[in-house]
């Protein structure tokens, strides 16, 4: 990263550098769990493979797969995007080890069900079944009030000079807080119909919006990992920004139609035009913006640096 950096006048990489690199215990137990928990669920999809189960259904193979990568990658993303916030080191410790045990118990907790063969969510069918169910609940009310505390702190950190960064971040935040309400929207639908007494339509329906909270769930890793790609382009700080809002509107633009397929209770291959379109422009559109960005680092790392020259 340094090597990037020395020749130029005024590093665009530099904004993406702590003032205080921490080197707690907290931050470095994240980053492995983190890893751990993507190994996890990677090792699952294997068991899904060649078991041959089916990737649906609330005994699925999928479900350990899925929380497994899904909560190593958000963990650490949120460990490395929580260093540009402004936090007190003791705040942003506490924040980021409550995290770190609210992922791990959540993935664990899913884990241990599908090994022994019981749905993990809306189950109340026995004590223990219940217990875990709550624990799930408590573990999800964690991680939205960590959500919550960090996007307030993001909204609050004093703009820098390279301020394309924390346009990434805010973005990425918002879009959390989205995932874990509408992750709220599916456990309380699930409940409302567990407490009807018909758990198996709350198997069946109660997660219908999975795919709008996937996606939500990670435009906090491509957004701040956008930007710091743009970091390595030799532009000006105002066009890095630029990009950075044309991507978050793509971005928006998936999430929008992915919602509206998932309200109207269709699968994404049979969205009508409207919702097909838009999902098609913002994929289109942030593939674009990506390979923009990948071809401009690529003529910058091929071209000697003096400085004299910014497009």
């Amino acid at each position: 990263m340094s090597g990037l950096s020395t020749n130029l006048p005024r590093p665009p990489i530099q904004s993406f550098v702590p003032a205080a690199r921490s080197s707690a215990l907290a931050e470095r137990i994240a980053f492995v769990v983190g890893g751990l928990l993507i190994i996890s669920g990677l090792a699952h999809l294997v068991v899904l493979v060649v078991s041959g189960g089916s990737w649906s259904g609330p005994l699925s193979w999928r479900k350990p797969t899925t929380f497994g990568v899904s909560f190593g990658l958000t963990l650490i993303t949120i460990t490395w995007v929580s260093r540009f916030l402004d936090l007190r080191q003791r705040t942003r410790i506490v924040l980021i080890a409550a995290f770190t045990a609210a992922c791990t118990s959540e993935t664990l907790l899913v884990t241990l069900q599908t090994w022994r063969g019981r749905p993990s969510h809306f189950n109340m069918e026995t004590p223990f079944d219940a217990l875990i169910a709550r624990a799930l609940a408590a573990g999800g009310l964690v991680l939205v009030v960590v959500i919550v505390l960090l996007t307030i702190a993001a909204f609050r950190s004093r703009p820098s000079p390279d301020s394309s960064l924390l346009v990434a971040v805010r973005a990425g935040f918002v879009a959390l807080v989205g995932a874990q309400l509408v992750g709220v929207a599916m456990i309380a639908t699930g409940m409302q119909l567990v407490l009807r007494g018909d758990p198996q339509a709350a198997y069946a329906s109660g997660g219908f919006l999975k795919p709008t909270h996937a996606v939500l769930m990670h435009g906090i890793l491509l957004l701040p990992l956008l930007a710091w790609f743009l970091s390595l382009v030799d532009w000006a700080e105002e066009r890095r920004r630029a990009a950075l809002f044309a991507a978050t509107a793509c971005y928006a633009l998936i999430v929008g139609a992915t919602a509206v397929s998932n309200l109207g209770e269709r699968r994404l291959g049979a969205a009508e035009f409207p919702t097909k379109s838009l999902l098609l422009i913002g994929t289109v559109s942030c593939v674009a913006v990506t390979l923009v960005t990948v071809v401009r680092i690529a003529r910058t790392t091929g071209t000697p640096r003096d400085g004299a020259r910014r497009p």
